[in-house]
């Protein structure tokens, strides 16, 4: 499987919740699995935020949040049986669990890992460690194919090719679990950028700035959506809306985020 970006044209702004979002007219092509190239149209800047929503591979597109942040709309559709079946796979060794934050609250969001290291919090702080702390054991290995949507990705969002994820944090929302804003900050390198899937339920992601002060912009994702953020704005800060009730056709009453960066 291969993702090329084709001509890039001139730039129009998408408003998405009422703040600009920079948006390249350019044709793109998908190849999946051998199957003829499908050849996306550019969007028009005044599409409304609803379209966004669409579960519709053939409406993929590129829109630049900000100078290194880039969402890839429906670039993960076709992946998405795979990619879900790996998700259970990876819960079925490690399992989902409710991490406490450092101030002993629950998180909202379920959460496991696979790779390298795992992301982990408790009474002693965040961290990345090699072993679950529930099994003992190591983390389950990233599937290789999630290194190759990663590497994919990157390509496609213009960034430069750079060494694989070693961690992956695997969230799962309920309705009305969200994600405060934060910065992904516990790791070692801040050079790689970081790669999210989105799955499911659709949510609103939040984007901020450089400060938890900073305003912030309501993005939609959706099943299939992938972000890509690095460079400068990888200490961006961001989040997730609760995610409202909802019933997807394939996955049920739930959203997978599907996290993957380079911690050690």
């Amino acid at each position: 499987m291969h993702r090329d970006l084709m001509s890039l044209d001139a730039s129009g702004i998408l408003r998405i919740g009422g703040t600009g979002v920079q948006s390249q007219n350019y044709t793109r092509v998908f190849t999946h699995g051998g199957h003829t190239p499908s050849i996306y149209p550019s969007i028009h800047p005044s599409i409304m935020t609803d379209d966004l929503f669409a579960d519709d591979p053939t409406q993929a597109r590129i829109f630049h949040l900000s100078s290194h942040a880039v969402l890839l709309k429906g670039f993960a559709v076709a992946e998405a049986p795979a990619l879900l079946q790996d998700i259970h796979d990876i819960a079925s060794q490690a399992p989902w669990r409710h991490m406490l934050t450092p101030g002993g609250k629950s998180m909202s969001v379920a959460n496991t890992n696979c790779g390298d290291l795992g992301w982990t919090s408790d009474s002693s702080g965040y961290r990345y460690r090699p072993t679950d702390p529930i099994t003992a054991n190591p983390w389950p290995r990233i599937p290789e194919r999630w290194l190759a949507l990663a590497a994919d990705a990157k390509q496609a969002a213009g960034f430069a090719a750079g060494p694989d994820p070693d961690a992956c944090l695997l969230n799962r929302y309920a309705p009305g679990a969200r994600l405060t804003l934060h910065q992904d900050r516990d790791e070692r390198d801040f050079g790689v950028p970081i790669v999210s899937l989105s799955l499911g339920l659709p949510a609103l992601f939040l984007w901020g700035g450089d400060a938890r002060s900073d305003p912030y912009r309501s993005v939609p994702l959706k099943h299939g959506d992938v972000l890509v953020w690095g460079g400068p704005d990888r200490l961006r800060f961001h989040g997730v809306k609760p995610v409202a009730d909802g019933l997807h056709s394939t996955i049920g009453s739930y959203r997978f985020n599907v996290t993957m960066r380079k911690a050690g």
